[in-house]
């Protein structure tokens, strides 16, 4: 979260709040949850057509797909990009594939990937790219 918030500082507010009121009881933080809800920021801006920081954002995601380990890269794909493509098809004037321009090479593979798994093409997400 702290190189994602660096890279969009519009959600530093919005992530304080959220910090106090999901985990004032909490002794743990969940990293899907906290995913869930930047990625519910990031359709928000999309929406009101602020993405700006966007190029910011998802230079991150890349950068994530490509060096973090298999656990950061599932987070980045099933905890953010999967929740921006359900969060935007659940939202009002908001097409999920227009995040498209937004991705690097290897975030659009796994954005193509997670398309694949719920039409079917595949049984599951990493299913067709080879970890090394």
């Amino acid at each position: 979260m702290p190189l994602l918030l660096v890279a969009c500082p519009s959600f530093s507010e919005k992530w304080e709040e959220y910090l106090l009121a999901a985990y004032q009881d909490e002794d743990e933080q969940l990293l899907y949850i906290d995913l869930s809800e930047f990625a519910r920021h990031l359709v928000e801006l999309h929406k009101a057509q602020h993405v700006e920081e966007f190029p910011a954002v998802f230079q991150v995601v890349e950068v994530l797909h490509l060096e973090g380990d298999h656990f950061v890269k599932e987070a980045t794909t099933i905890g953010l990009l999967e929740d921006i493509q359900t969060i935007a098809g659940n939202t009002k004037d908001v097409d999920a594939e227009e995040f498209l321009q937004y991705l690097g090479p290897e975030s659009l593979r796994w954005w193509r990937q997670l398309n694949d798994f719920w039409s079917g093409k595949i049984p599951y997400v990493g299913a067709t790219i080879d970890e090394p």
